[in-house]
């Protein structure tokens, strides 16, 4: 078998430029693994590349197959020793555009970009885990720091990257204040949120203060987010903006008000994928997939994706195991 079923697209444009397409199947070169996708997750990078930001720049051959995160079965090893072989199941993340992404039946995958699927997880499940948790532990515990005694204010805490982030900082101890709307109280609190602020019936700038770390992945495109967090963060604290490009000013305003900023770019880096893996398996950490659509249906999981107030993941199904 040469081709494959995948969604591809051929310019950027609206949900409506992803189209279910039989392409040829990838090649699997070097120490790379061909894996059968059973699920892919979506996440705005997606949507965003797909609409001519994110890294569209970066897109050289059309058409175009997205998609960072999969789950799914090997069918090619690089070598007959290695750990991982034919049949096994392994989930991870593909650096898109410079691999064809997940929204397809087949992917090539770097060795260093995969680990093997938690049992206790779903395929569908584990589609959901990879960019948003490698995203939140980079933040949380790379760049943070997360401990005892730290305060930490995460902005949206219910979606992909944010539900990750509030169960991390608080496994490792951190006060966590998370921001969400009136129905998600109840659940940030669940996951481990030791305060959690209704955006749509408070300004967080009024209910907090002193905080040592903002974890900013709303950007400062809505109700200046970014621009109120740098008030609530005691002198020297830091805001860490996620969102790339949506805060050019960002280094700028946040030194005039005393505190330090970074940016975060994520890594598809295996051998951290399977430290969540073991946090995944104790039932310390938790993934929740919001919705499930069939491939053929991805312009709808990006219409969905946009339209905001998604709690946890939307992933595609692929295949069937």
């Amino acid at each position: 078998m040469t081709t494959m079923r995948a969604v591809i697209m051929d310019g950027t444009g609206g949900p409506e430029v992803l189209v279910p397409a039989t392409i040829e199947r990838p090649a699997r070169a070097n120490a790379e693994f061909l894996v059968k996708i059973i699920a892919a997750g979506v996440n705005p990078i997606d949507a965003k590349t797909r609409g001519g930001a994110g890294v569209s720049a970066s897109i050289n051959d059309w058409p175009a197959v997205l998609g960072n995160d999969f789950s799914g079965i090997i069918v090619e090893s690089p070598y007959e020793a290695h750990p991982l072989q034919p049949g096994d199941e392994v989930y991870g993340m593909i650096m898109v555009p410079r691999l064809s992404g997940s929204y397809a039946e087949y992917a090539s995958v770097p060795s260093l970009s995969l680990t093997r699927k938690p049992r206790s997880l779903s395929h569908v499940e584990a589609a959901g885990v990879p960019v948003a948790a490698l995203t939140a532990w980079g933040i949380i515990v790379e760049v943070a720091r997360a401990h005892e005694g730290q305060r930490i204010l995460i902005h949206a805490g219910t979606g992909g990257v944010g539900h990750f982030a509030v169960q991390f900082a608080s496994y490792f101890g951190a006060h966590v204040i998370a921001t969400c709307s009136t129905g998600n109280v109840p659940w940030l609190r669940e996951l481990g949120a030791n305060e959690v602020i209704d955006y749509t019936a408070a300004r967080f700038e009024d209910e907090v203060s002193d905080v040592d770390v903002v974890i900013d992945l709303v950007g400062n495109v809505l109700d200046n987010t970014g621009t109120r967090s740098l008030s609530v963060l005691r002198p020297g604290g830091l805001l860490i903006n996620v969102p790339s490009g949506s805060w050019p000013t960002l280094h700028e305003e946040a030194a005039a008000a005393g505190v330090r900023s970074t940016g975060y770019k994520v890594a598809p880096d295996g051998a951290t994928l399977a430290v969540v893996s073991r946090l995944l398996e104790s039932g310390d950490v938790r993934v929740f997939v919001d919705k499930v659509f069939d491939l053929d249906h991805a312009a709808d999981a990006h219409r969905t994706l946009e339209g905001g107030h998604t709690r946890g993941k939307i992933v595609l199904t692929v295949a069937d195991v």
